[in-house]
């Protein structure tokens, strides 16, 4: 099950202690994401300094990367109170017009997965964001009227991993745009040794640097193995996370040097054993592998073309000679092509 994978796109119940316990709390303790951290500083304080709202921010980026904890950040910040949501959990209009109307002057809203909105509810959205206003019609046929009501100044923070996927009108009203890089193992390595110290866990330099190197650049993924690998550093280690517990807790969970687990190894597989190296079409090896094409397409697929292990071409995907190397199998060029 997808829940008990390291590597999802989703929050898990791995994440309950990281979302409480583990989240950094300041711009100063947000590690990473360097110019983003420096222009938001900026528009928050003269934001603070006019006494109004902040623009509204769009964060996007694959998932795990923070945008959730940027949001509580922002609001902090702000020194404003943060009301949380998400697209698919607004249905109808009258949802949105309710959280709208109970905000109070300069509060953030956060709506998590912004691109899932559906179209009525995103239109109500449209005033509600350029000018503070919701617009509805009263009654029906000749007699109907458009009635506008003011609603109080806020900031709209809009998190998504699927960027393309937001209507231009929308996307248009964001006035500061973000886009969320994965982070580097030196990054991960701050993260996990701040982490570590929460959790009351000595971990030494090797240790950290390899989960940080296993960890797909993703903040999310790191704290989980950390989490993970504590708990074998304490039933069969000696309570400090090291090189050798490393390795032990890493190997008995799948994942190998660059990170990848399983199901990452199980779709080079197939490419190369079952399809000649590719191509081969998204559908086709979604079913060969059981595993969900969106979920390939979204978690599995991003890493592995950033590793050069795979790529996209127009009649599908393709087992590069790196993925090869990586699994220990001979290269062959995909059709037999020397």
């Amino acid at each position: 099950m997808e829940d008990n994978r390291f590597i999802t796109s989703t929050k898990n119940w791995t994440d309950a202690e990281i979302e409480t316990s583990l989240r950094p709390t300041s711009l100063d303790q947000y590690v990473g994401q360097d110019k983003i951290k420096e222009s938001l500083g900026v528009y928050i304080k003269a934001a603070k300094s006019r006494n109004d709202a902040l623009d509204h921010v769009l964060l996007y980026g694959p998932p795990g990367l923070g945008k959730t904890t940027l949001s509580h950040i922002i609001a902090k910040e702000l020194g404003s109170q943060l009301k949380i949501t998400s697209g698919p959990a607004i249905e109808h209009a009258a949802d949105l017009a309710a959280i709208l109307t109970n905000l109070n002057k300069n509060d953030v809203l956060f709506i998590d997965e912004i691109h899932r909105l559906n179209k009525t509810v995103e239109e109500i959205l449209y005033p509600a964001m350029e000018d503070f206003a919701l617009d509805f019609i009263v009654g029906k046929g000749p007699s109907a009227k458009n009635m506008r009501l003011k609603i109080q100044p806020f900031t709209l923070i809009g998190a998504t991993t699927k960027a393309g996927m937001l209507t231009s009108p929308l996307r248009d009203r964001f006035g500061v745009i973000c886009r969320l890089e994965l982070y580097t193992p030196e990054e991960l390595q701050v993260i996990l040794k701040r982490s570590a110290s929460i959790l009351n866990i000595e971990i030494d330099e090797d240790a950290s640097l390899d989960i940080a190197r296993r960890s797909r650049g993703t903040p999310r993924i790191a704290n989980r193995l950390l989490k993970r690998v504590r708990d074998y550093a304490i039933v069969l280690g000696s309570g400090v996370i090291n090189k050798k517990i490393t390795d032990q807790a890493l190997s008995k969970m799948e994942i190998d040097e660059l990170g990848l687990d399983f199901i990452d190894r199980k779709i080079l597989d197939s490419i190369i054993h079952k399809f000649g190296g590719g191509p081969v079409g998204l559908d086709t090896l979604s079913a060969t592998i059981g595993e969900d094409a969106g979920t390939i397409e979204d978690v599995y697929e991003p890493y592995l073309l950033q590793l050069g292990f795979i790529a996209r071409t127009p009649r599908g995907r393709v087992a590069m000679e790196n993925a090869y190397h990586h699994l220990g199998i001979p290269y062959s060029a995909p059709n037999g092509n020397k």
